[in-house]
């Protein structure tokens, strides 16, 4: 009888745990119907549900990456504009097949995942998300969109957004709930008063190092050659590859790609080796290809370098650096531009000791950033342009996202004037909502006076209001007193607890993946 009973209460439970009703499923996702719609009845887990989606979205992804090269391959019918966002989306069809095929791999490999791997695979398909937003976001900065391109492409293109918002949804229900509730959630190492990473890299363990300089005297002339010459996939226990660029301005577009991982560039000092260029929308290109400096591939540091677009505040989004590479890592740079100066495109990513210049929306994108320790210089922007530091673009309450900024100092660039009052008419603001979740916090940090007293700037209307988070903690300064802030309801003045949540350790999970990169860097709050 006792053998019965305790059969009858396992069912029960495996019944009433793992098998719910594919309704009370899909309502805990952001696309209810959708997900009715499209659910089989023979899944009955959520887990199996979870990988359902997950196949789904990968299946959509490369039917959206076929589809795009079909119209890549007949360009020369279309306006050059529009090849600009096909390009990009193609990029991001080929980002999301590599992500979703990982997340699928390790869910099927692994029996008992650790929190940091859940982690891992959860930032995975927030970025999944953010490259599907940034192909529509293209697509509506084309000044004449091709109309036979956008109409074909818009079915799939939603689909793919409702998959992976539904995937990431599941994922969270499934395996970050189990991760973050359980005993075995990963222990937090305080790591501090590292020893500064120099040019000499000696602390660092790499496996080979080159030269860059113009003159011929090095192991090549230019960046773009060091990068294509450097070693594909190299595993994260093999060590840093470096480029040592050595004083000069180089007027290049460089980009990383994914398959250059572990990569390392380390400069003469801020203003002594410079990365220069123009790109703007303005003059045809996306926000996305205006980058001076682009990086995608995983692990990627960068130490003691100036990245520029000189093209001006005239030329509206003109992209210094895009940064959509997975614990990245930039170490006493600075950040030149205007509008869009730092995209901090998704992924983890962590900036020290660093000076970034700008005026609107010049900290943007929807990665887990965190800057530590770093200078924020709003910029003279145009007439009647106002400034606003950050506009972070989550689209999804799952994604985890966000802009955190600890130990900062915000003060006015010498173009800017004297902001001691805000008196020089220039509203300056912490941030503005770019999409329906956008998240910015600061923590810690000396603001000056050019801050306007509501601190920060509505979007447009009342978008984005209740469903933002935006928060402020211990901050000092002229320009940190919240008296007068906004009242919206996704507005918060945290406490300690709180801001915990977006300091190295917990929001970009940084003590795990920091200390082999040499940057030093603060763990928590003290």
């Amino acid at each position: 009888m006792k053998a019965w009973t305790t059969l009858y209460a396992l069912l029960f439970l495996f019944f009433s745990s793992s098998h719910v009703s594919s309704e009370s499923t899909c309502d805990a996702t952001p696309y209810p119907e959708f997900c009715k719609t499209i659910l089989p009845h023979q899944y009955v887990s959520t887990h199996d549900r979870c990988r359902f989606f997950l196949q789904q979205s990968l299946s959509t992804t490369k039917t959206i990456s076929e589809l795009v090269s079909s119209y890549l391959t007949n360009q020369h019918t279309i306006p050059y504009s529009t090849v600009h966002a096909l390009e990009d989306c193609l990029n991001h069809a080929e980002l999301n097949t590599d992500f979703l095929s990982n997340v699928l791999q390790t869910i099927e490999n692994t029996v008992t995942m650790t929190s940091y791997q859940v982690y891992d695979l959860q930032t995975l398909l927030s970025a999944t998300l953010t490259n599907q937003q940034t192909c529509l976001d293209g697509f509506n900065e084309v000044i004449t969109p091709y109309p036979l391109v956008t109409s074909a492409l818009t079915s799939p293109l939603s689909d793919g957004t409702k998959l992976y918002s539904i995937s990431l949804a599941l994922f969270t229900l499934c395996w970050v709930s189990d991760a973050t509730g359980s005993s075995n959630s990963t222990t937090v190492e305080t790591i501090l008063n590292r020893k500064l990473l120099q040019t000499s890299v000696d602390d660092v363990l790499v496996t080979q190092k080159v030269v860059v300089n113009p003159d011929g005297s090095g192991d090549f002339t230019n960046i773009n050659d060091a990068v294509s010459a450097a070693p594909n996939n190299t595993g994260t226990n093999n060590g840093y590859h470096v480029i040592y660029v050595v004083a000069g301005v180089y007027n290049e577009y460089v980009s990383v790609p994914k398959s250059k991982k572990n990569l390392m560039i380390v400069g003469d000092g801020i203003n002594r080796t410079v990365i220069t260029g123009n790109r703007s929308v303005v003059d045809g290109w996306t926000t996305f290809q205006s980058a001076t400096f682009a990086v995608d591939g995983k692990g990627f540091v960068a130490v003691n370098i100036t990245f520029r677009n000189t093209a001006g505040p005239s030329q509206h989004q003109a992209v210094a650096v895009r940064n959509g590479a997975d614990m990245s890592a930039f170490y006493n740079c600075s950040f030149e531009g205007y509008q869009d100066t730092l995209y901090v495109y998704s992924l983890r990513q962590f900036y020290k000791s660093c000076d970034i210049y700008g005026t609107v929306d010049f900290i943007f994108g929807n990665a887990a950033a965190l800057l530590q320790d770093c200078n924020l210089y709003p910029r003279l922007p145009m007439q009647n342009q106002f400034n606003a530091i950050t506009a972070q673009g989550r689209t999804d309450p799952n994604q985890n996202t966000g802009i955190s900024i600890h130990n900062c100092n915000i003060i006015a660039s010498s173009e800017l004037g004297d902001a001691s009052s805000n008196d020089n008419g220039i509203m300056t603001y912490l941030g503005r909502p770019w999409k329906e979740y956008s998240r910015s916090v600061y923590m810690q940090c000396f603001m000056d006076g050019l801050i306007d007293a509501k601190g920060w700037k509505e979007w447009s209307g009342d978008f984005a209001l209740s469903t933002l988070y935006y928060a402020e903690f211990a901050n000092w300064g002229s320009g940190s007193n919240t008296s007068d802030r906004v009242t919206w309801e996704g507005y918060h003045i945290i406490d300690e607890n709180e801001a915990d949540d977006f300091t190295v350790h917990k929001f970009i999970q940084g003590d795990k993946w920091l200390p082999k990169t040499g940057v030093p860097f603060k763990a928590g709050l003290h």
